[in-house]
């Protein structure tokens, strides 16, 4: 399979998932402010889970934009990540609908964690492939730094949802931030 090919997969895939999360939300039942304010834990699940599968396609798109080479452990790795965020929409569905209660945030910590834990082990078997790429192996020792401390954070975000959930959404919020702006380095080597 070619790069491209993964590629396109994985986009087709994340365009669904987003798509999938979109149908959930509902049209508000009434035309008044009340009837709106309703729908807030349904509405800011979805932009939480949006922009975390946003990040994550476009870490991907950066990410794969220098590899030369793809490998079976490559497309298994990319596999397990897209299965993970693949149940990103239930997990939001779930968090929102039931207004960011103790064990729905939990479970949305662990999926999050499984989907870091999935990223990283892709950054692996890109690096595992490409051993005799030293910036492609210098920009994923950098990338270890973030990803190390996303993992601690999120499940850190476990048990500090049975203690305040709020304080695993900003956790979740703090994590996102700093994933929002992918590695440079990947575009200079990139534009190449």
């Amino acid at each position: 399979m070619g790069k491209s090919r993964l590629e396109a997969f994985s986009d087709g895939v994340i365009a669904i998932i987003i798509t999938i999360m979109v149908l959930e939300l509902k049209v508000p039942e009434g035309a008044d402010l009340h009837a709106l304010k309703t729908l807030i834990p349904v509405l800011s699940s979805y932009i939480l889970s949006f922009v975390f599968v946003g990040i994550y396609w476009n870490n991907h798109h950066h990410l794969l934009a220098v590899v030369k080479k793809i490998s079976a452990g490559i497309m298994w790795a990319n596999l397990n990540l897209l299965f993970w965020l693949s149940l990103v929409p239930v997990a939001t569905d779930w968090m929102g609908g039931n207004y960011f209660q103790k064990f729905p945030v939990a479970v949305y910590a662990i999926l999050l964690d499984c989907c870091g834990i999935s990223y990283t082990i892709l950054q692996l078997a890109i690096e595992n492939c490409h051993k005799d790429n030293i910036q492609l192996i210098n920009i994923m020792q950098r990338q270890k730094g973030k990803g190390m401390g996303s993992l601690f954070l999120y499940t850190a975000a476990i048990p500090l949802a049975f203690i305040n959930p709020v304080i695993s959404c900003l956790i979740f919020v703090l994590v996102a931030i700093i994933w929002f702006i992918p590695d440079k380095k990947i575009e200079q080597i990139y534009s190449e």
